[in-house]
């Protein structure tokens, strides 16, 4: 299993940015696929949760302002992020738990792997 996340910057508040993680090695579209994140000096966190049947979860804090989408034919998936904040940022992974169910606990654990992380700043 393989998992690589880009997209990562340098935005202002207020901007967007969209996060694109790669999967390859296990069958993409059998899965759920989630996005965690860590601030410096803070526990990971969940932020978002895309079910192999298309249902989302979210962090209660960021509904409204993070999207999970997910492209099968291009096995990957997407974390649209709005209206940024400075408290947004973190470094953010792709993770995947083998289930086809989503995933999101506040912990941001238990998932059984996870790419190497993009940064996000938000100055």
């Amino acid at each position: 299993v393989q998992l690589v996340e880009s997209g990562g910057a340098l935005v202002q508040p207020g901007g967007s940015l969209r996060l694109p993680c790669v999967a390859s090695g296990f069958t993409f579209s059998s899965y759920g696929m989630s996005w965690v994140r860590q601030a410096p000096g803070k526990e990971r966190e969940g932020v978002a949760s895309l079910a192999s049947d298309g249902s989302s979860i979210y962090a209660n804090s960021l509904k409204g302002r993070f999207s999970i989408s997910k492209d099968n034919a291009k096995n990957t998936v997407y974390l649209q992020m709005n209206s940024l904040k400075s408290e947004d940022t973190a470094v953010y992974y792709c993770a995947l738990r083998l289930y086809s169910t989503g995933y999101c606990p506040p912990s941001g654990q238990g998932y059984n792997y996870n790419g190497q992380g993009t940064q996000v700043t938000v100055s």
